[in-house]
């Protein structure tokens, strides 16, 4: 039977809240228990025609699946910054790297999950937030004040 109305959702909301919040504290880094056992009751919550009778095991899939989704996004962003760090280095002399590394950066567009423009236009953003914080850091030094952030 589908979990048609909100308070069956209720009922399995409170039946499988801790068994699902332990099942993710096993599995998941501390930092993305909550996230990860707030999705599953969310995709619970949209999915809920589809829920089978015994709704626990389907809970436990959907927690597993969204962390493996989390671990794939975490691994992608770990790549990219060894690969932009790789890029860095390549030598401009080469053309064949020019080409692989245009390629290889289009993919990383992909990972980011953006477009070259809104990286761009995110990038232009950090740079004056970064000027603005440089200024007034060098007018707080001509002061003699200090701008630690410790």
């Amino acid at each position: 039977m589908p979990i048609a109305t909100e308070a069956q959702f209720t009922e399995v909301y409170r039946a499988h809240y801790e068994d699902v919040l332990r099942f993710v504290r096993r599995r998941a880094h501390p930092m993305n228990v909550d996230d990860v056992v707030g999705e599953t009751f969310l995709a619970a919550w949209r999915r809920r025609r589809e829920a089978p009778e015994d709704a626990r095991p389907w809970l436990f899939g959907t927690a597993r699946n969204l962390m493996l989704n989390a671990n794939r996004g975490m691994r992608r962003q770990s790549a990219l910054v060894v690969h932009i760090g790789r890029t860095a280095t390549v030598d401009a002399h080469d053309p064949t790297d020019g080409v692989d590394s245009r390629l290889e950066l289009v993919e990383a567009w992909q990972a980011l999950g953006c477009t070259r423009a809104s990286y761009s236009m995110r990038l232009t953003r950090a740079k004056r937030r970064l000027a603005g914080q440089l200024g007034r850091a060098a007018v707080t030094e001509s002061s003699g004040l200090s701008l630690s952030t410790r």
